[in-house]
């Protein structure tokens, strides 16, 4: 009997998986990439979220050997976030037909 080969998360030959999500979701990304690049687009958004939760990992563990930051590294840190959303959001400015500025609706993955 073989032994199943096991892949690291950017290995291996795509399978077919069934999920569920809300329709309007499902609308959503088809307006973003067509029906094509749908699965692109989702295994995007999963390869960000295991890297967040990886990361959310790594601060806990971090957090327990260390202790939490103290209010003026949290401050710091919001700031530095505030900026880059800024910076993120003037990136997603586009221009419309009669040449006014029309900010793209960008979805926060949680």
């Amino acid at each position: 009997m073989d032994t199943p080969v096991e892949y690291g998360p950017d290995e291996g030959p795509a399978q077919k998986v069934s999920v569920s999500m809300p329709a309007g979701r499902i609308a959503a990304v088809k307006a973003r990439v067509g029906a094509r690049g749908f699965s692109a687009y989702i295994s995007a958004a999963v390869e960000r979220q295991i890297q967040r939760d990886l990361l959310e990992e790594l601060l806990q563990a971090k957090e327990a050997e260390i202790g939490p930051p103290d209010q003026e590294t949290l401050d710091w840190a919001a700031e530095v976030f505030r900026e880059a959303e800024g910076l993120s959001l003037r990136e997603h400015v586009a221009p419309t037909a009669e040449g006014e500025s029309k900010t793209w609706d960008a979805h926060k993955a949680g």
